[in-house]
């Protein structure tokens, strides 16, 4: 077996503008680097996050401060146990004056979307998010209403409380490009934050990349070079995943696409024009594990324990060699 390479090098080139993103983003929010990395191949991929930690670790702020970047359309949906369907995706409404019915859309028509605290919601509403974040559009009453690229869910959900919550399903789950932990800041960071006379509020960022950029960027993504040896072994990645014994439900179809996408995706973020097998290594954890299911006779399945397992499987499979690519 080839030795596994290293994570990606912090220190590679990022590229100029995608770099502005993300240094826009640290004079908000401190310390947390590479999840800015994540987030912003997630927005070059066309893919969601899930934001998946404690409350004051700043998942909010990180949103709302990458919409503020890009000069997209940004709208919050604070999800509760009351929340209908159509209070995120609009109602058909007549007016008498006109004896017409017209469509009143709902905060979902946005660039970006923060659904806060998702799993505080009831199943049915959370179902309403299912087309719209596969097919980006809305069906209401039988009509199709089309969402404005580029379109982002980024949702939060706080893993410690449980009560009064509804765990999301393996459906909604696949929706999700990145499952991400944003974690506790280092001492050091801490530090930085407490003595920072410098942040500025969200509000006061002035946008670095327009949204029309973006969207050139997006499509620029489509032409990141992926080698026959790299789509073989996210591949093999999936066929291991689905035949593992202590896996029940592996990666589906869907993840392999995802893990290709948002790979070349990381590779334009490295100022790359081609995607290394780095790059799947670096990115499947985030967006295989929340995919899994372990088998049935595991008992408590816990995150750290999917975690485990998957990097069994990472070891297992064979990383191509450097000269095919």
């Amino acid at each position: 077996m080839l030795e596994r390479p290293q994570a990606t090098n912090p220190l590679d080139a990022l590229h100029p503008e995608l770099e502005r993103i993300i240094q826009n983003l640290e004079t908000v929010v401190i310390g947390k680097r590479r999840v800015m990395e994540y987030m912003v191949t997630s927005l070059l991929a066309g893919g969601h996050v899930l934001l998946d930690d404690v409350p004051g670790v700043g998942k909010t702020t990180i949103a709302k401060t990458l919409a503020q970047s890009v000069s997209l359309h940004y709208r919050r949906i604070q999800c509760t146990p009351d929340l209908l369907p159509t209070d995120i995706t609009g109602v058909t409404i007549f007016h008498p004056g006109t004896h017409q019915f017209e469509f009143q859309p709902g905060p979902i028509f946005a660039h970006l979307v923060l659904a806060d605290e998702i799993n505080r919601t009831s199943p049915r509403t959370q179902s309403a998010l299912l087309e719209v974040m596969e097919e980006g559009q809305v069906t209401v009453d039988g009509v199709s209403h089309a969402l404005e690229a580029p379109f982002l869910v980024v949702a939060t959900q706080n893993p410690i409380e449980y009560e009064g919550t509804f765990p999301l399903p393996e459906s909604q789950l696949d929706r999700f490009l990145f499952r991400l932990n944003v974690g506790y800041p280092s001492v050091d960071e801490e530090t930085r934050i407490l003595a920072s006379t410098e942040r500025r509020a969200v509000a006061e960022l002035t946008p670095v990349m327009s949204k029309e950029r973006l969207l050139e960027l997006m499509k620029d993504v489509q032409a990141i070079h992926v080698s026959d040896a790299v789509r073989r072994y996210i591949a093999e990645l999936a066929y291991a995943t689905r035949h593992s014994a202590r896996v029940y439900l592996g990666m589906s179809p869907r993840a392999t696409l995802a893990l290709y996408r948002a790979a070349q995706s990381w590779a334009l973020l490295h100022s790359r024009s081609y995607v290394v097998p780095d790059d799947v290594v670096t990115l499947a954890p985030q967006v295989v594990e929340h995919r899994l299911i372990l088998s049935r006779a595991t008992a408590n399945p816990s995150p750290d324990l999917v975690h485990e397992v998957f990097q069994e499987i990472l070891r297992a499979v064979p990383v191509p060699a450097a000269e095919s690519q």
